[in-house]
């Protein structure tokens, strides 16, 4: 299994899916990638060399932010709307939607599974 950038991408695909393992890229930035180190990104990934998959680390790491360094700052972009307290932060805060869907059903994502809350007693109970 080739391994670029700390991560290993599987053999058996062609180099552009193969690519798209990587934190950041998708299959346009795997095909610019491909385009810019001069790789057929065709070939299957088992096929590449050292050579060309040094190239592609190191075209990745220059051009694109991709992997820790991509995490570490959509992290700290949401811990920057949490310090301010704006909406965006506090949907964040309090683990609900931050993209304005509804919550009164569906949800369960963000809010997990649902906490049942106790019935009114029937009329019959109440004699």
């Amino acid at each position: 299994m080739p391994r670029i950038l700390g991560v290993d991408i599987p053999n058996d695909k062609k180099a552009i899916i193969s690519l798209t393992y990587l934190y950041g890229v998708g299959p346009n930035v795997a095909r610019e990638l491909c385009h810019k180190a001069g790789v057929d990104g065709n070939v299957l990934a088992r096929e590449l060399t050292d050579e060309e998959i040094s190239r592609i680390a190191v075209i990745a790491e220059r051009d694109y932010t991709v992997e820790g360094p991509l995490r570490r700052q959509i992290g700290q972009n949401i811990d920057r709307l949490k310090q301010v307290k704006c909406y965006r932060g506090m949907r964040h805060r309090m683990g609900l939607p931050v993209r304005g869907q509804r919550t009164r059903t569906n949800a369960r994502t963000r809010k997990g599974p649902k906490k049942t809350v106790a019935g009114k007693k029937g009329v019959k109970d109440l004699k």
